[in-house]
């Protein structure tokens, strides 16, 4: 007689909060530590097997957020990892803190990725301290909101795409000369790549870029045997989120997908986890998107 346990079904509809949400804004780059509710990166929830044991891995934006989701997971998952963030230092401590809970090594590198020197220097700092390098997630990211394109400063624009398309490009082409077989590139890119908020211009069309450099880079690097692949996520609850946007629209925030509510950093984590371990050795130039049923054509 079969006697197994099985845990509880939960609704992914109602397991977390629904909007509205408290009226909140930011300055950018936010902190999670004044995010009402706090959101959940699965410090109390993943459970690792092993998956990336022994294996060495660079975040950018791994502070919080996705980034910070993906760090604890892969740390629970048996990796060490250096994390890029811009300047939340209390963020980036607490993230830490769980890595070494785990029992992994971590490195903690602030600085601007924008600049093609810092993100050389995230390569060598990996190389240096652990020996080698196996898996980039290429996270961090800019956004701000515009009514009109008259709003939208070239400065900015620029900006918007060093930060989340150039550093992409100097990370992957600092690490080259170190990635072995069998290391993985996981980009992140958005749900608008595929349906653009018209007040996103700059962000949305840099999203649409990280989608094509990662199809591109899948195909240049798969005899080389390193997969690159991408994540796409719809409205995740990050700092970003009360940085960038209006106290009102961070309210509703995520109430126009299917399930009416924003998705947590600790539900696309297992997504990073797959794309970055062996299991997934015959994927590459795939894109998983994780919007809560929001379509992308």
């Amino acid at each position: 007689m079969n006697t197994t346990i099985k845990a509880p079904k939960q609704n992914p509809v109602d397991k977390y909060p629904q909007p509205p949400y408290p009226a909140q804004e930011q300055e950018m780059p936010g902190s999670e530590q004044k995010m009402d509710p706090k959101p959940d990166h699965g410090e109390t929830s993943y459970r690792g097997s092993g998956k990336l044991t022994g294996r060495k891995a660079l975040i950018t934006g791994g502070d919080s957020g996705i980034g910070k989701a993906v760090a604890i997971a892969f740390a629970r998952e048996g990796a060490d990892v250096l994390i890029s963030y811009l300047n939340e230092e209390e963020d980036a401590k607490e993230v830490a803190e769980y890595v070494k809970a785990a029992g992994q090594k971590i490195i903690l590198m602030p600085g601007d990725i924008s600049n093609e020197t810092h993100c050389k220097q995230l390569v060598e700092k990996a190389i240096q301290e652990f020996g080698q390098l196996d898996i980039i997630v290429n996270n961090a990211a800019y956004q701000m909101e515009h009514q009109t394109l008259q709003e939208i400063t070239a400065e900015e624009w620029d900006y918007t795409f060093r930060t989340n398309v150039a550093a992409m490009f100097y990370i992957c082409k600092a690490a080259e000369p170190h990635l072995k077989p069998g290391s993985s590139i996981i980009n992140t890119t958005s749900v608008n790549a595929y349906t653009p908020n018209r007040t996103l211009l700059p962000y949305t069309a840099t999203k649409a870029a990280i989608q094509n450099f990662t199809s591109t880079l899948a195909q240049l690097w798969a005899e080389k045997g390193i997969r690159v692949n991408g994540v796409a996520p719809g409205p995740i609850w990050t700092p970003l989120i009360p940085g960038s946007f209006k106290a009102d629209k961070v309210k509703e925030f995520g109430h126009n997908t299917p399930m009416k509510r924003a998705g947590q950093p600790t539900e696309l984590a297992p997504v990073y986890v797959l794309l970055a371990s062996e299991e997934a050795s015959y994927m590459s130039g795939a894109t998983v998107q994780v919007t809560g049923g929001m379509p992308t054509i």
